[in-house]
């Protein structure tokens, strides 16, 4: 298991746990970051990610994907 930040781009995987306080864990649970559902990184500039998640786009700094465990 590792954070999401540590991806190769184009490699998609399995979500098996995001962590943080209940506040941010509901944040990305709502952009669709779910424990089961699959991720691929797109791209990284300066530490921060464009991923494909639940068929759309969505764009998360470095902290937010280092609770992003896969």
């Amino acid at each position: 298991m590792m954070p999401l930040s540590m991806m190769s781009t184009g490699q998609e995987t399995i979500i098996k746990k995001v962590g943080g306080k209940e506040e941010t864990r509901r944040f990305l649970e709502n952009l669709g970051f779910v424990t089961g559902g699959t991720v691929t990184v797109v791209s990284e500039i300066g530490g921060n990610l464009i991923v494909n998640v639940k068929n759309s786009r969505v764009a998360i700094g470095r902290d937010m994907a280092n609770k992003i465990m896969v």
